[in-house]
């Protein structure tokens, strides 16, 4: 399927990086814009698969881009605001967006609901799981089925498994384990990362003797062959 396309609009430039650069991992081609005027005009000049808008933006606010893309687009959008007050979201979903997630959130939960939006809209299938060998991971329920049994995972687990079995032939070191499991920098936790791969290890091996991860000395892990 081809890379899905989504719009940032959000002038916090960290957060906007944050978004971007952590969607870029996960196979996302996204495209950053900072105010509400430069987000219109990426949307008339650009085709996208979902749209992330903050609400409080320079020039035109969020409500009036999701009001003016709305009149030339269907594209599916989740709003990304501070503002927690019902009434303001019951306001915007009423006035055309797709769902509403209040800052501060966890990235791995704009990610589910990011593929739910496309899911619905018809731009994802398949690249809501992952499979390898008689391992299939659900990214949208954090699931994990092997050879037909569900295993039970840890939040670090799971992200774990979708960072090397989405990228089968990459070597990851543990550091950049870390950093995409754990959501935070990496401070040599060389003991946190083989703790976890060892009880995925024994997981699976209660199910399979059949090896999933590999270790490649001195760099890190990888998917077996």
């Amino acid at each position: 399927m081809p890379v899905k396309k989504i719009l940032i609009i959000e002038d916090d430039s960290a957060i906007n990086q944050v978004i971007a650069d952590t969607l870029g991992k996960n196979g996302f081609d996204c495209t950053s814009a900072y105010s509400g005027t430069e987000g219109l005009m990426c949307i008339k000049q650009g085709s996208y698969d979902l749209i992330l808008l903050d609400l409080m933006l320079p020039g035109k606010s969020g409500e009036c881009v999701l009001k003016e893309l709305r009149e030339i687009t269907q594209t599916p959008v989740i709003v990304i605001s501070a503002k927690d007050e019902l009434d303001n979201k019951v306001e915007l979903l009423m006035s055309g967006a797709e769902d509403y997630v209040t800052k501060p959130f966890q990235m791995k939960e704009l990610i589910a609901r990011i593929y739910v939006q496309l899911r619905k809209s018809g731009g994802m299938s398949e690249d809501a799981r992952i499979a390898y060998k008689d391992l299939v991971l659900d990214k949208t329920s954090y699931t994990a089925e092997l050879c037909g049994h569900r295993i039970q995972l840890t939040h670090q687990e799971f992200n774990i498994l979708e960072l090397i079995f989405g990228n089968p032939r990459k070597v990851f070191s543990k550091k950049e384990i870390f950093n995409y499991a754990w959501d935070e920098y990496y401070e040599g936790e060389d003991k946190t990362i083989n703790v976890h791969i060892s009880n995925i290890r024994l997981k699976i091996k209660e199910v399979t003797d059949e090896p999933y991860i590999e270790t490649v000395w001195g760099i890190g892990f990888k998917a077996a062959e």
